[in-house]
Parts: C-alpha cells; sequence; structure tokens
C-alpha cells in the first residue's frame, strides 16, 4: 500500500500585503517581536554619559635654589633694637648691676666695683697683651708666652684707636699712643729673639 504523502503547504509569511498595508492573518513569533521591539529600545535608551579625558597631571615648576649664604662683611646685619628694647634692656642692666653692690656691701665690701672708663679699657688692653708676652708673671711660675695672641690684642687697640679718632681727649689720646708704643717693641723684641734662638740640637734659623 502505497503511504500517503503528506502535502508541502507554503505558507506566505510576508506582514504586510502587496499595497503596503500591515496584514493582521499572520502570526509574529518572539524572535521578530524582540527584532521589532530592538529599534525602540535602541531609541530609547538615554545617550551614554561622555568618557572623560585623562589628564595629564603638570609637575610643579622647581623653586629656585636659595641664595647662599654671606659671610663676612657681605653678611645682613640683623635690625637694631627699638629704643624702648634698649631703655628697658639699660634699665634691667642697671638694677642688676646694684644688686650685685648689695651682695657686696653685705659680704662687708664697701666699697663700690670701679667704674669702667676708656682709661680702664686701654688699660685692659695693656695688661692682657702683657701677659701674653710673658711679661708679667706670677712669682715662682714660667712665663707662658702666647706670641699670636699678643699680636692679636695688639691689633685691638690698633683697631680702637683708629675707630674712635676724633673723638678722644687729649689725656686718652696720649694713653694709646704710649701702649701703642711700648707693647709694639715688646712684641719685636720677643719675636726677634724666637727667630734667633738655636733650635735644639742644630744652628739658629738662617745660619749654616
Amino acid at each position: 500500500m502505497a503511504e500517503k504523502k503528506q502535502d508541502f503547504v507554503v505558507s506566505d509569511r510576508r506582514r504586510f500585503a502587496p499595497e503596503g498595508e500591515r496584514r493582521t492573518d499572520v502570526s509574529v513569533n518572539e524572535e521578530e517581536k524582540a527584532a521589532e521591539a530592538a529599534p525602540a529600545a535602541v531609541q530609547a535608551a538615554p545617550p551614554a554619559p561622555p568618557v572623560p579625558q585623562a589628564t595629564v597631571p603638570v609637575a610643579p615648576e622647581p623653586a629656585a635654589p636659595p641664595q647662599e649664604a654671606k659671610n663676612g662683611a657681605d653678611a645682613e646685619m640683623p635690625p637694631p633694637p627699638t629704643a624702648a628694647e634698649q631703655k628697658a634692656q639699660s634699665e634691667a642692666y642697671q638694677d642688676s648691676g646694684n644688686k650685685l653692690d648689695e651682695i657686696f656691701k653685705s659680704g662687708g665690701r664697701s666699697e663700690r666695683l670701679p667704674e669702667m672708663t676708656f682709661e680702664r679699657l686701654v688699660e685692659s688692653f695693656y695688661m692682657t697683651a702683657l701677659l701674653q708676652m710673658g711679661a708679667i708673671r706670677q712669682e715662682g711660675e714660667s712665663p707662658a708666652v702666647d706670641i699670636i695672641g699678643a699680636r692679636q690684642t695688639i691689633d685691638s687697640i690698633t683697631l680702637l684707636q683708629e675707630k674712635t679718632k676724633g673723638n678722644l681727649t687729649d689725656r686718652e689720646q696720649t694713653l694709646l699712643q704710649n701702649v701703642l708704643f711700648e707693647l709694639r717693641m715688646a712684641w719685636i723684641e720677643i719675636t726677634n729673639a724666637l727667630a734667633s734662638a738655636k733650635p735644639p740640637g742644630g744652628t739658629p734659623p738662617g745660619k749654616k
């Protein structure tokens, strides 16, 4: 018995008629529905936010190197204290001196400390230089000569003479001249003696 062949049916799945109208007798499957909904979903989706551009950090400019500190005569001096500060400090210094006098007085010392004058200042430099050159020493002690220190003390007195020129009395000027003359002569004698002294185990310098 011959098998009955199933008829092959061709269905028209076009959704639009030849006139361009949409057909209502055609079923639309899920894939077609999704395809139709896709353009609508794309149109309804909000636009994506713009991607921020990467910013390259700008390195700060290098700071200028600090100016080298100046030394010596080129160094800047700090501003001086005000007149009020100087006055307050001077009064406090005087009060401290008076308290020191009271301490000495309570210890049985009735006389006040001698007031510092220009002549006493020069005499102090004079005695210091003599000590450094070994001209003054305690009894029983050998002289300790500091020839470099003596030279610096003499140069200090010379600087004092130059800076006070035209502002000294005749007595003060004469004192400075006499002190410098005596100290310079003593210093020359000592340096000449050191230069001509015979070193241990050898001949005097400059001689063969």
